[in-house]
C-alpha cells in the first residue's frame, strides 16, 4: 500500500468522513436549518450533556424563547426554570447575557464575524467555531473533547489534551483539514464521529470511515490515546440541610430559600443548609444518621441568618452532588419551625424582659411606702401601676416586633414556604429538585 503524505491523508480524511456523514447523520432538531440562534442554543446545551438529554430541553426552550429577543427580555428565573435539570446553570445565564448583547450591540442579529461572535458572553472558541462554521459555513474549527480525541487518535498525537496549549495546536491542525466550502458539514461530521464511532472507551474501529489511515489503530493504541492527565479531585464539603415543614397557615408547605444573585447556583432556590466543618464533619462517617450536633449546626445557622427557630427531628436521606470543583456530601433532616424571633436575636429579647423586671423591682424599692413623703401627695399604688403598665408596653412592643418580623421573613424573596405546585415556576438545582420530589412522594402529593 502506497504511503500517503500528510496533505494526502488530510484530503482523504475529509472525503471519507463527509461521504460517511451524508449517509448516517442523525436527524436532530437543531439541524433543521442553519439559524445561528438555534445552533448557539444547542451548542451551549450540548456542553457536558448527552444529545438524547438535550433534545427535549432544546425543543421546549425554543418554543418558549423562539427568538433572541424573547430570550433577552425574559425574566432570568423563567430562563433558569426552563434549564432546570440540565445542570451547569451558568450556561443559561451566560446565554441570556449573550442574547442581551446581541440585542444591544447587533440589532438583534447574531454577528457574522469570528471576532464579534467570540466576544459574546459565554461563547468560547468551540461555540464560536460551531456558530461560524455551521451557521455561516466559514472555515473555523470547532474543537471540543470529542474532536480532540478523534484527531489525536488519527495522527497518534502524544500531546496531553487536558492542556490548553494542546487545544490550540489541534485547532490549527483541524483548520487545515476543512475541505473548501464544506466547513458546515465537516465540523458536524467530526462531532458525529466522536459521538458514535470513536468513543472514549470502546471505539468501533471496524465501522470507522477513516480507519485505513488511523495511526492509533495501526499501532494498536486506540485504547491508549488520547493522553489526558487526571483532573484535580473535587474538594469535599459536608453540609447539613433541613426540610422545614410549615405549621399553622403554612401547613402542607416546606421552607425554601433563594441563593444570592451571583456565585454558585446564583438566583436558584434550595433547601436551607449549612457547611459543617471540623469535628462535626467526621459525623458523616458514622452509621448513626441522627446526630444532635448536626441538627444543632443547622439550627444555629437558621436562627443567626434568618431569625427562625428550626428543630430537626429525624433523618430523611443522604445525597451527594458533584460540581466541577466541589463535592457536596449532604445530610437532610425533617424539621419543625417555631415562632420567628426578632432580627436582633432572642438574647436581646430576653435582655429587654430582664431589664424590665429589674426596672420594676427598682421602682418598687424606690417608691416603697416607708420612703414616700406624705406631703408629696404621691399615691404608691399609682406609681406601681405606671411601672407595670410600662413593662407591659415593652413586652407588647416586643411581641409586635416579633409578629412584624415573622411577616417580613415570610415575604422576603430569600425565604418562602411553598407547596409542590409552586415549584412549577421556581428554578431548583438538580440536587434539591430530586430531594423535594422524593419528599412530596412520601407525603402522597
Amino acid at each position: 500500500m502506497t504511503q500517503l503524505s500528510l496533505e494526502q491523508k488530510k484530503a482523504k480524511y475529509g472525503e471519507d468522513l463527509l461521504e460517511w456523514y451524508f449517509h448516517i447523520q442523525r436527524n436532530l432538531p437543531w439541524r433543521e436549518n442553519h439559524d445561528p440562534y438555534r445552533i448557539w442554543v444547542s451548542e451551549i446545551m450540548l456542553q457536558q450533556t448527552r444529545v438524547d438529554t438535550v433534545i427535549p430541553y432544546f425543543l421546549s426552550f425554543i418554543e418558549k424563547f423562539p427568538t433572541i429577543q424573547h430570550l433577552a427580555e425574559a425574566p432570568e428565573e423563567e430562563v433558569l426554570k426552563s434549564w432546570e435539570g440540565l445542570g451547569y446553570y451558568s450556561r443559561a445565564r451566560n446565554l441570556q447575557a449573550g442574547a442581551k448583547m446581541v440585542m444591544e450591540q447587533h440589532q438583534g442579529q447574531v454577528p457574522t464575524t469570528k471576532e464579534e461572535v467570540a466576544a459574546l458572553k459565554g461563547v468560547g472558541p468551540y461555540t464560536c467555531g460551531a456558530i461560524m462554521s455551521i451557521a455561516y459555513n466559514e472555515p473555523v474549527p470547532a474543537v471540543d473533547g470529542n474532536v480532540m480525541r478523534v484527531i489525536s487518535r488519527f495522527f497518534a498525537l502524544e500531546d496531553d489534551i487536558a492542556k490548553p496549549s494542546t487545544r490550540v495546536k489541534l485547532e490549527k491542525l483541524v483548520e487545515t483539514m476543512i475541505p473548501e466550502g464544506q466547513a458546515r458539514y465537516f465540523n458536524q461530521a467530526l462531532m458525529e464521529l466522536g459521538a458514535l464511532i470513536c468513543t472514549p472507551k470502546s471505539p468501533s474501529c471496524l465501522l470507522c470511515p477513516v480507519m485505513d489511515n488511523c495511526e492509533a489503530r495501526l499501532q494498536g493504541r486506540e485504547h491508549e490515546l488520547p493522553l489526558k492527565s487526571k483532573a484535580k479531585k473535587a474538594r469535599v464539603e459536608y453540609r447539613a440541610a433541613v426540610i422545614v415543614e410549615g405549621q399553622g397557615e403554612h401547613e402542607g408547605k416546606v421552607l425554601v430559600r433563594q441563593r444570592p444573585s451571583d456565585g454558585l447556583l446564583a438566583g436558584m432556590w434550595e433547601l436551607p443548609h449549612v457547611l459543617v466543618e471540623g469535628d462535626q464533619a467526621a459525623l458523616y462517617a458514622e452509621q448513626l444518621k441522627e446526630q444532635p450536633l448536626l441538627g444543632q449546626a443547622i439550627s444555629e445557622e437558621m436562627h443567626k441568618r434568618h431569625g427562625l427557630l428550626v428543630k430537626p427531628r429525624e433523618w430523611f436521606c443522604d445525597q451527594d452532588h458533584i460540581f466541577s470543583h466541589i463535592r457536596w456530601n449532604m445530610r437532610f433532616f425533617l424539621a419543625d419551625s417555631s415562632e420567628v424571633q426578632s432580627h436582633v436575636g432572642e438574647d436581646v429579647v430576653q435582655t429587654i424582659a430582664h431589664t424590665t423586671a429589674q426596672t420594676a423591682a427598682a421602682a418598687e424599692r424606690t417608691y416603697s411606702t416607708d420612703q414616700i413623703d406624705p406631703t408629696d401627695h404621691i399615691d404608691p399604688t399609682d406609681i406601681m401601676q405606671n411601672v407595670t403598665t410600662e413593662a407591659k408596653l415593652v413586652a407588647e412592643s416586643t411581641e409586635d416586633y416579633r409578629a412584624i418580623t415573622a411577616q417580613e421573613i415570610n415575604m422576603t424573596p430569600e425565604l418562602r414556604y411553598i407547596r409542590k405546585e409552586d415549584m412549577s415556576t421556581m428554578p431548583f438545582p438538580n440536587l434539591f429538585l430530586k430531594i423535594l420530589q422524593n419528599y412530596w412522594k412520601t407525603k402522597g402529593v
